[in-house]
């Protein structure tokens, strides 16, 4: 997947200064985001409940981290994806179309998150590029908390077009050379919805679990984020299943173009 004004933020442990211009405020001291361990659902399933996420996002008032894992191998593109492009690029079915941009990304081993932020918030301002700066930043400090050294890509790399993970993107995170993680937004006037693919090889040694709490760590240490249990409520739950029956649950939908 590819790509106010307050007093500066901490740098990100081992992570350089953002580009001249860039504007990166981080959240607000003792800010306090919500965390929602989702567990896994299927590949129609995930994806209305991004959705919902990023409607409602004006109600909860304060950021969402989700994190979710996937019932059965699948595989997403990007909302401007055709689907016949992407079908022949992967075997991995079924294939769901994402409510972001970017590219083709398997989901038959990775660590799946999402982030909303409601439209008042700092992070909802910044530019595309520098939001997807500040989060690659943090899993980059999050994994250095796990000792695992990654780096942020300086230039694209494109090996086949359209597929998230066979290269990469200007602030992709890298670990050894290749991809390891990549994200796509989708920004309304209700808040900014990111959602993010981990795809760690065997070599790492570590757990999904790990990671958890090593993301919420990062943001706690370098940001002050307090992090709060949450689940949706049960209007969000009704959406979710209206997007499901409407859009993400309807063959048609994903195949559209």
């Amino acid at each position: 997947m590819t790509p106010s004004e307050s007093q500066p933020r901490p740098a990100l442990p081992g992570v350089s200064q953002e580009p001249r211009g860039a504007r990166d405020p981080g959240p607000e001291p003792f800010e306090i985001w919500n965390v929602w361990e989702s567990g896994a659902g299927n590949a129609a399933a995930n994806m209305a409940w991004d959705e919902a996420l990023l409607l409602h996002a004006g109600e909860t008032s304060r950021p969402v981290l989700r994190f979710y894992g996937w019932t059965e191998p699948a595989a997403s593109f990007g909302y401007f994806q055709r689907f016949a492009d992407v079908a022949r690029q992967t075997p991995l079915r079924p294939i769901v179309r994402r409510p972001t941009g970017g590219g083709l990304v398997p989901h038959d081993a990775d660590w799946t998150y999402a982030v909303v932020l409601p439209a008042g918030h700092p992070w909802y301002a910044l530019r595309a590029e520098a939001s997807y700066l500040r989060l690659h930043r943090w899993l980059q400090a999050a994994f250095a908390r796990l000792g695992i050294e990654t780096r942020l890509a300086a230039e694209p790399r494109q090996v086949q077009p359209g597929c998230c993970f066979e290269g990469y993107e200007r602030n992709d995170l890298l670990w050894q050379g290749r991809k390891l993680a990549g994200a796509a937004q989708r920004r309304t006037r209700a808040g900014l919805l990111i959602q993010g693919s981990v795809q760690p090889p065997p070599a790492f040694g570590i757990t999904r679990t790990q990671w958890h709490q090593a993301m919420l760590e990062a943001a706690r240490e370098v940001w002050s984020v307090k992090w709060e249990s949450w689940t949706p409520p049960l209007s969000m739950e009704g959406t979710m299943r209206s997007l499901l029956e409407t859009k993400y649950g309807r063959p048609e939908y994903h195949q559209r173009r």
